[in-house]
């Protein structure tokens, strides 16, 4: 088994089971054009996400980290007319191009991309008390996921689910003696998850088009 066979079942069920999409192909597209990085969730991936906001029933979404929307749309999609979601954005470029991406989409009224440092937004939308947010996505680097963690709690309620994405790091994150800011993150991050009993939560590892990840999934099961 290897990345080109992984990649090829990935393939596969996306032909078979995701309709195409000329929206999101030119999302890619258009982020590959201004430059940013690959690192979008697959298209699968992106439907689970899409997926689990509806078997949520969420009405609000919180996204940290936005890259150029293409994670942001399948989330925005699926929302009801009223829904709302916030997506946090560090760079600007990226944000920019983001925007326009969500406006192509048609999404614009439904998304609010918010740019700065991730940690100056949550404690600006806790200050003007803009949640609790039914599902929160945290896709950013990954050595602010402890922080980040602490923030989406804050901004959650009693069934609120929380998903944080690249945990497995292509098996690195079993490294204890690692000093990479990622995996030291994702291992602090681990062990609040451990340690707070608000929380539900499991790893699922996943193989495919994006190599050896996975994706950490939890429920807020006591109010703060």
């Amino acid at each position: 088994m290897n990345r080109e066979q992984w990649t090829a079942v990935d393939h596969y069920f996306t032909d078979k089971l995701l309709e195409a999409d000329s929206v999101l192909d030119t999302v890619l597209q258009e982020n590959a054009a201004a430059g940013l990085p690959a690192i979008d969730v697959a298209p699968n991936q992106g439907k689970f996400l899409h997926l689990l906001a509806r078997i949520q029933g969420a009405r609000s979404i919180l996204e940290i980290g936005t890259l150029g929307g293409y994670s942001t749309i399948w989330l925005a999609r699926a929302l009801p007319a009223d829904g709302r979601l916030i997506t946090l954005e560090y760079d600007p470029k990226h944000a920019e191009v983001a925007q326009s991406n969500i406006t192509r989409a048609g999404l614009d009224q439904i998304v609010e991309v918010k740019v700065g440092l991730a940690l100056d937004s949550l404690i600006q939308l806790h200050k003007e008390n803009q949640g609790p947010f039914d599902l929160i996505f945290i896709d950013a680097d990954k050595k602010g996921n402890p922080d980040y963690f602490q923030w989406a709690l804050k901004l959650s309620r009693k069934g609120t689910v929380i998903i944080t994405d690249n945990v497995v790091r292509s098996g690195q994150v079993v490294d204890e003696t690692s000093t990479d800011p990622n995996i030291v993150g994702v291992r602090q991050f681990t062990d609040l998850v451990a340690e707070e009993k608000r929380v539900s939560g499991t790893v699922v590892q996943t193989v495919g088009s994006k190599g050896y990840d996975g994706f950490a999934i939890m429920l807020v099961t006591e109010e703060n």
